[in-house]
C-alpha cells in the first residue's frame, strides 16, 4: 500500500496535468467574452472552423453576440467582430498585441523559415522605399513590360489574329499575372548571355511557366499545410515543392538575372549584412514570392468574371480605360507600338478602383490573429469591456464583420462596381453602422501594423493586366448564363478566395 499510495498520486497528477492542458478545467470569469470550448477536448470547434469558417463564425456571433473567446486547437482565440471596435485592437502597443508571433510560427511550418528579430521593419522599409510611392514607378514599368511580353507573345504573330483562343479564365488570369510579378521582382534573362532581347524573353516565358505549375502544386497544398493535417504523401510533396523553390530563387541564380527588383535585392542584402545564412536568405526568397503572388492572380479572375457578368461594369471601366489612353496620346492598332502604361495612368482610373475595391470586398477573406502577450482590457465602442487573458490570442474576420454587413454594404452579396465612388467620382469612404461612421469598412490588406507591405504594388499589378485586357483584347464567357462558382471554403483565411471550378472563356486581339 506504502508503494501503491504514490504510484496512484503520480498517475492522478498526470491525468489532472492533462486535462488542465485539454482545457478542461477552463471557465469564464468576471468580465471575460463568452466562452464557448466546444465538446473536444484541446481540439473544440477546430474541425468546424476549418470546414466552414465563415459559417462558423456567423453562427457563433449569432449565439454570443460581436465578442466571444472560442477553442482552437489547444489555443483560446477571442474574436472582435463589430467593426465600430476594431480601432481598440488595431491601435493596441505591440507589447499587449503583436501578430509577428503567430507570423513567425506560422512561416516557419509553411515556408521552413526561421524569422528573425526586427524581420518585418526590413519588410517594411524596402516595402515603403519600392512599392509605393515614387518607388512604385519602376515596378510598374517593369510588370507592364512583362504583362506584354507574356499577353501577346502567343497570338502577335499568329496568320488569322481574329480567331478566338478559348482558356480557362482561373487559369489564365493567374498564369499571366503570376508570371509577369515573379519576373518584375526577381528578374530577367541577361539578353548578352542568349543572344538576342527576343531569346532571352522565351526563355523568361519559359522559365516562369514551368515555375508558375509548381507553385500552383504548392498554392493547393497551402491551407493544409498551415493547419498541419496534410497526409505524409501530401507532406513530403511540400517538402520537395520548397526545395525547388529554395533552389530557383536562391540568390545565387537570382545574381545573374537582370532587371532584379530594388525591393528583392535590398532585403536579400539586408539579411546578408545581418549575418543570415545564405541558404537562410534563399527559404526568405520564397516567403516574398508567396506573400507577393499568391493573392493577385485570384483576384483578377474574379474582377474580369464580374465586368463579363456585369455588362454595366464593363462599359463603365472601358469607357474609363480609353479615356485615359486617349488623353496620353496613344492607341492601339495593328503594327503600331505597344502601349506604354505608367503608373500616372493608373491613377486616373476611378471607375476601375471602385471595380477593384468591390471585388477584394467580396472575395478576401483574410483573417487577423494577434498573440496576447500581458492581461489586458479590450474596450469597446458601446462603452463595454472585457478582460482578455495573457497566453491567448484575438482575431478579427472581417468578411462577416464588414465585408459582407448589410448595414456597412446594402445588398452585401451583390457586385456593385460604383460602390466606393460618390457622385462627383470621387473615392467614397463614408460607411455608416448604428448611425456612426465605420472608419474600417473594407479590410482586404488588414489593418494596422499588420497591414499587408505590398498592397500597393499588388494592386498596380491587377490593375495593369486588366488594363491590357481590355485595350488589346476582345473576351467573353463561352456560356454567358453560366453561374459564378463558389468560393473554396477550404481558403477561408488565407487571403484572396479561390474558385471551386474555373469558367471558361475565349479571347482574341481587338485588332
Amino acid at each position: 500500500m506504502g508503494l501503491l499510495l504514490p504510484i496512484v498520486l503520480g498517475f492522478l497528477a498526470a491525468l489532472l496535468g492533462a486535462m488542465y492542458l485539454l482545457g478542461v478545467f477552463r471557465q469564464r470569469r468576471p468580465g471575460e467574452p463568452p466562452l464557448d470550448k466546444g465538446l473536444i477536448p484541446w481540439l473544440g470547434h477546430v474541425l468546424e472552423f476549418r470546414r466552414n469558417t465563415l459559417k462558423f463564425l456567423e453562427r457563433m456571433k449569432r449565439k454570443h453576440g460581436d465578442v466571444f473567446t472560442i477553442q482552437l486547437g489547444g489555443f483560446y482565440i477571442t474574436f472582435l467582430q463589430d467593426p465600430l471596435s476594431f480601432g481598440s485592437l488595431v491601435k493596441e502597443s505591440r507589447e499587449k498585441l503583436d501578430f509577428r508571433k503567430f507570423a513567425v510560427q506560422l512561416v516557419r511550418k509553411v515556408f521552413g523559415y526561421a524569422a528573425l528579430e526586427d524581420e518585418h521593419t526590413i519588410l517594411q522599409l524596402s516595402s515603403n522605399k519600392h512599392l509605393k510611392g515614387d518607388g512604385l514607378e519602376l515596378m510598374t514599368q517593369a510588370m507592364m513590360g512583362n504583362l506584354q511580353n507574356l499577353m501577346l507573345h502567343n497570338i502577335g504573330s499568329a496568320t488569322d489574329q481574329s480567331s478566338w483562343i478559348e482558356d480557362g479564365l482561373f487559369k489564365y488570369s493567374y498564369n499571366i499575372v503570376f508570371r509577369a510579378g515573379y519576373l518584375s521582382l526577381y528578374g530577367n534573362q541577361p539578353h548578352e548571355s542568349d543572344g538576342s532581347e527576343e531569346k532571352a524573353k522565351e526563355k523568361d516565358r519559359a522559365e516562369s511557366e514551368v515555375l508558375f505549375h509548381e507553385f500552383r502544386k504548392y498554392d493547393q497544398l497551402f491551407p493544409n499545410l498551415a493547419y498541419g493535417v496534410l497526409t505524409p504523401g501530401k507532406k513530403m510533396e511540400a517538402e520537395r515543392l520548397m526545395r525547388f523553390f529554395w533552389d530557383k530563387l536562391s540568390v545565387q541564380r537570382m545574381k545573374a538575372k537582370d532587371n532584379i527588383s530594388g525591393w528583392v535585392w535590398d532585403i536579400q542584402q539586408a539579411k546578408e549584412e545581418m549575418g543570415v545564412e545564405g541558404s537562410m536568405i534563399d527559404r526568405y526568397m520564397f516567403v516574398l514570392l508567396w506573400a507577393s503572388q499568391g493573392n493577385t492572380g485570384p483576384s483578377s479572375f474574379w474582377l474580369l468574371l464580374f465586368l463579363m457578368k456585369h455588362p454595366e461594369a464593363m462599359k463603365a471601366v472601358k469607357e474609363e480605360v480609353d479615356k485615359v489612353l486617349k488623353e496620353f496620346g496613344q492607341e492601339v492598332k495593328r503594327g503600331g507600338p505597344i502601349i506604354a502604361l505608367t503608373r500616372e495612368m493608373l491613377t486616373r482610373t476611378p471607375v476601375l478602383d471602385s471595380a477593384v475595391e468591390e471585388t477584394l470586398r467580396l472575395t478576401a477573406a483574410p483573417l487577423l490573429t494577434r498573440a496576447v502577450l500581458e492581461d489586458m482590457t479590450l474596450k469597446m465602442a458601446d462603452g463595454r469591456e472585457y478582460f482578455i487573458r495573457k497566453g491567448d490570442r484575438m482575431a478579427v474576420f472581417p468578411y462577416v464583420a464588414v465585408h459582407i454587413d448589410p448595414e456597412i454594404h446594402p445588398e452585401p452579396h451583390s457586385f456593385r462596381y460604383n460602390r466606393f465612388l460618390n457622385p462627383d467620382g470621387s473615392k467614397k469612404t463614408d460607411f455608416y453602422k448604428a448611425g456612426k461612421r465605420v472608419k474600417y469598412y473594407n479590410m482586404p490588406w488588414g489593418a494596422g501594423v499588420s497591414m499587408c507591405p505590398g498592397r500597393f504594388f499588388a494592386t498596380n499589378e491587377l490593375k495593369q493586366f486588366v488594363f491590357l485586357m481590355l485595350v488589346y483584347f476582345e473576351f467573353e464567357l463561352k456560356d454567358p448564363e453560366v453561374k459564378i462558382p463558389e468560393i473554396d471554403f477550404t481558403r477561408w483565411g488565407f487571403g484572396s478566395m479561390q474558385p471551386q471550378t474555373d469558367v471558361e472563356f475565349r479571347y482574341r486581339l481587338r485588332y
